[in-house]
């Protein structure tokens, strides 16, 4: 059965969920701080299949805690719970590379969806990751599971992104984002649409945080990061998807 890591110092909670969750047949950490996390991740990479990480904590907040296993290239899925259901705060969540957020208080039936959800993802890449990459089939404009484009994949299911022998893990709001790009190809689509259709935010947000996904995702899927030939940008409105640009394509940008 799974192992579920909880950072949460709301001790009456923490004892709560680690009660549902083992009652539902999980093996559950709890820590109450940041630092004690990171140092238990750090010498057990693959000790959690989860996190449960609230934001608001003593010491290191919970983007930082994020921020920092990302940065350590540990993928292990994250799930904030936070009392802050602001949007720049979410879009937060998702930059520093959380895959889902719930707001507190919250139904506890909603909660144990969505981490086996994260987890069902989590056991679909690990059995990704350990199948032999094949040939990439030419580039199309229908994605489903996978698309293909310029030599690379990316496996939407699995959460990964390839590129010949090298492996991205991506976040789910990375693949998120790449899907809706994807499906829209060759369209301009604008920053306001990515936060409504893609993050379900619908008020007035700083718009910075998709910018800061865009130079993450160029790093991925560009052979140029500094000039892409994918991920393009259109002036005033957003950014827009080419899986095989021509040298007018990329002369917009």
């Amino acid at each position: 059965m799974s192992h579920i890591l909880i950072v949460e110092d709301e001790r009456h909670l923490a004892d709560g969920l680690r009660f549902n969750l083992e009652l539902d047949g999980y093996t559950v950490t709890v820590l109450d701080r940041g630092e004690p996390a990171l140092e238990w991740l750090a010498t057990n990479p693959s000790g959690a299949d989860l996190v449960v990480l609230d934001v608001m904590l003593p010491g290191i907040d919970g983007f930082t805690v994020a921020a920092e296993l990302r940065k350590a290239g540990i993928y292990v899925p994250i799930l904030m719970l936070t009392a802050r259901n602001r949007p720049e705060d979410v879009l937060r969540g998702f930059e520093m590379g959380a895959d889902d957020y719930l707001a507190k208080p919250f139904e506890l039936s909603i909660l144990l969806a969505r981490i086996n959800g994260l987890l069902r993802r989590r056991e679909w890449l690990q059995r990704s990751s350990a199948a032999a990459g094949e040939p990439a089939p030419p580039a199309t404009t229908q994605p489903s599971d996978s698309f293909h484009f310029a030599g690379k994949s990316i496996d939407f299911e699995h959460l990964e992104l390839r590129a010949g022998d090298k492996r991205v893990p991506l976040t789910l709001m990375e693949a998120s984002l790449l899907r809706y790009l994807v499906q829209h190809e060759g369209k301009p689509v604008s920053r306001k649409t990515i936060l409504e259709h893609v993050w379900g935010l619908h008020e007035d947000t700083d718009t910075r945080a998709i910018d800061n996904f865009i130079v993450r995702l160029r790093r991925y899927i560009e052979n140029q990061p500094a000039q892409p030939k994918h991920l393009l940008t259109v002036r005033g409105v957003g950014y827009r998807f080419i899986a095989e640009p021509s040298a007018d394509e990329e002369k917009l940008e």
